[in-house]
């Protein structure tokens, strides 16, 4: 089982399956989601993932593509987000202990901040992942 939570613990989760297709995104707008250099975020089944507590109080913005990102509205930790009103992704920066999971791949690495750099030997992509 894993779970996870917002900063001020209202907001929790648990996870029945495991995590997949860890990835980092350096995009603008993960940078300023995640108010980081770039978004640490994993796939989840939407069939195995439950909120446990604090459903309520998250607040949900759209990003666009029929996809939200969902915030604590307390705390404001960035906890993951939904497609189509289903859970699609955690971010992995919220999961509690070992997710058993690692970030296979850093993408949109073509517009990262310019002070960040990128470690050697990472997977990048200049845009997406294709």
């Amino acid at each position: 089982m894993i779970t996870g939570g917002c900063f001020c613990g209202v907001a929790k989760y648990a996870i029945a399956g495991q995590l997949s297709d860890a990835r980092s995104c350096h995009c603008s707008r993960c940078r300023r989601v995640f108010s980081a250099q770039a978004s640490a975020y994993a796939l989840v089944d939407p069939e195995e993932f439950e909120w446990t507590s604090g459903r309520d109080s998250l607040s949900a913005f759209d990003s666009g593509h029929q996809f939200e990102i969902l915030f604590c509205r307390h705390c404001g930790s960035t906890l993951g987000a939904q497609h189509e009103g289903k859970m699609h992704g955690v971010t992995l920066g919220c999961v509690n202990g070992d997710p058993e999971v690692e970030i296979n791949r850093h993408i949109f690495v073509g517009s990262k901040a310019a002070w960040e750099v990128m470690p050697e030997g990472v997977r990048t992509f200049e845009k997406g992942d294709v």
